[in-house]
């Protein structure tokens, strides 16, 4: 293996992780623009040099795309930002995306050897660095084409796992269209993660860049309502189908009081301020009301974006509400010490129990009570066990629930012979297979609501298993 470090190994591990660029606390809290501004070039050539090039590069094993990590660090220090973003693209095809949602720290760097003894390299900053240069000097270059192939693949849905699917089947020469229900193209991408995390302009970058790959795609179509199926198949003329219309429908707590006006899921919440603009009221047509005092209940991302977002629409007391500790919650460790910095509280340890309402039905206060952890549960993480006559109230304006949520019913309802399983997911195999022929799956319809980098990977193996099964029908080897 050539290395392309000067420097010793002993060197590059006295080098400190370096630190993103950011908006300060204080003033981010009172716009929407992106918090982290990624790594400057110094930034980026210091961080670099900090990769041991392992022979056997674990990190890659970490990545569910299986990204050249090595390479493509490689490449930065040699001062080819461009190539660097094209390797990423070879295995990944929303680099500017991932390098600023995905969890790398509990994926590629989790295993980075580096960070047995000293801070892992920072290998999502790092290539959020080079998509961005690539963005901002517009070096784009679009991916070879296969031969074009007569077969049409249908691809229900634009979030991440169908974004990924149309690319990589796009680049094997198959002429696919992606049918998106909302107007706009992205799906959690774009109803779900807020503009401070993931700025619009990068999602439609990155969609641009997969509809330069020959893609088409038509928005304002249910499939299910508009078109089944069945009648896409017999119709429509698809050969395969890739199913990725996400986990939209959320799911409530069922305590007394959801009913009251000022009680949000999460999924309402930030559809209404992510997609509709409720940020920009009145310039955008619709309105959101938060108040003074927001409460959150959940620890996951998307409660942490709903309890960030609500804190920048004015509340003066944002807090989150989850009934384990600190160290359960599934939240990214960044987005945690974001939202502590902007002045959000953690009422870690409680659980709501009912949700009281003034005359006029609205909401006024969250009755919650204390919990403890016990032993634990199927998930691995200790059970929150309530502590009696540990109960207490606490004023809220505003409750907003992100403790989950299920795929709509509709494709699963009108498919005939579609296995589902809990909550209404599709049940699929290894290659991300249904019970229909020619009907593949992936994301958060597959799972029931997970990470961006595993929807992408449900994408990409149903690329490839359509692909050979395509290939198959028509005689190819």
């Amino acid at each position: 293996m050539t290395l392309l470090n000067p420097l010793k190994p002993s060197e590059r591990m006295k080098i400190p992780r370096q630190d993103p660029l950011e908006q300060s606390a204080g003033l981010r809290v009172r716009n929407f623009q992106e918090v982290s501004h990624g790594f400057d070039l110094g930034r980026a050539l210091r961080e670099a040099e900090r990769c041991l090039e392992c022979k056997n590069p674990i990190c890659v094993e970490g990545c569910p795309v299986e990204i050249d990590i090595r390479g493509f660090v490689q490449l930065i220090l040699q001062g080819d930002y461009v190539g660097a973003a094209n390797r990423i693209r070879e295995a990944n095809a929303l680099p500017a995306i991932c390098g600023r949602v995905c969890p790398q720290e509990t994926q590629c760097e989790a295993v980075c050897v580096l960070g047995k003894k000293h801070t892992p390299v920072a290998i999502g900053t790092l290539e959020r660095f080079v998509a961005d240069y690539e963005m901002e000097h517009g070096l784009f270059v679009c991916p070879p084409i296969g031969e074009k192939r007569p077969e049409k693949v249908a691809i229900v849905g634009s979030g991440p796992a169908g974004l990924t699917c149309a690319a990589e089947l796009a680049k094997k020469g198959y002429q696919v269209t992606i049918f998106e229900a909302l107007h706009a193209v992205g799906g959690v991408l774009r109803y779900g993660i807020p503009e401070f995390r993931l700025p619009k302009r990068i999602l439609e970058m990155e969609t641009d860049r997969i509809s330069e790959l020959g893609v088409e795609i038509r928005t304002n179509f249910v499939v299910g309502m508009t078109a089944t199926i069945d009648e896409l198949f017999d119709e429509w003329g698809y050969r395969a189908l890739f199913l990725a219309t996400g986990a939209g429908t959320p799911v409530f707590m069922g305590i007394p009081g959801e009913n009251l006006s000022g009680v949000y899921s999460a999924n309402e919440f930030l559809t209404r301020v992510n997609l509709m603009g409720a940020f920009r009221f009145p310039e955008y047509d619709t309105p959101i009301r938060v108040g003074r005092r927001a409460a959150v209940i959940g620890g996951g991302n998307t409660a942490m974006d709903a309890v960030r977002t609500a804190r920048r629409l004015g509340a003066e007391k944002s807090t989150l509400i989850y009934r384990r500790s600190r160290a359960e919650m599934p939240a990214r460790d960044e987005e945690i010490h974001h939202a502590e910095e902007e002045g959000v509280e953690l009422l870690l340890l409680t659980s709501p129990l009912r949700i009281l309402g003034n005359g006029d039905n609205w909401v006024e206060a969250i009755e919650c009570i204390r919990m403890e952890l016990g032993e634990p549960d199927e998930s691995g993480r200790r059970r929150p066990i309530p502590i009696e006559g540990s109960e207490f109230v606490l004023d809220v304006d505003t409750v907003i629930e992100a403790i989950g949520q299920k795929p709509n019913p509709i494709i699963q309802s009108t498919t005939p012979g579609l296995d589902t399983g809990k909550r209404g997911t599709v049940v699929t195999d290894e290659a991300q297979g249904t019970s229909r022929p020619g009907v593949f799956a992936g994301g958060d319809l597959a799972r029931g609501g997970a990470t961006v980098i595993l929807a992408m990977r449900d994408g990409k193996r149903a690329a490839e298993a359509i692909d050979l099964s395509l290939r198959k029908d028509a005689g190819d080897h």
